[in-house]
């Protein structure tokens, strides 16, 4: 298929098995967490044991999103949408990127 539009335009148009992709229901606190992380935010987390009990997540300005809750993160988590490299902190993956829908008034 020679179309110019780019992937996340497939996925949003059902294009997106063209692609190897599924079309993934996101709730809008799960967007609004992934737009936070695809402007260059993070979400640090901490353990205790095994077990991720504390997070926070940070804009790249460094305010505190308050809508990102240990549910929310474990949603992200188990779609792949967000993933931590070294044990550092976890930021959006290119399937997370691929599956955000644009905001009009993003003034990333």
């Amino acid at each position: 298929m020679n179309d110019r539009r780019g992937a996340s335009a497939c996925v949003r148009s059902g294009m997106a098995t063209d692609f190897g992709l599924t079309p993934m229901n996101i709730s809008r606190t799960e967007q609004r967490v992934l737009h936070v992380l695809a402007l260059g935010g993070r979400i640090e987390h901490a353990r205790s044991g095994k077990r991720i009990d504390e997070i926070l997540c940070v804009t790249r300005d460094g305010l505190i999103l308050s809508d990102c809750t240990l549910e929310v993160f474990r949603r992200l988590r188990r779609k792949r949408l967000i993933a931590s490299e070294g044990g550092g902190p976890y930021r959006i993956s290119r399937l997370g990127r691929l599956s955000v829908r644009a905001q009009h008034d993003n003034q990333g």
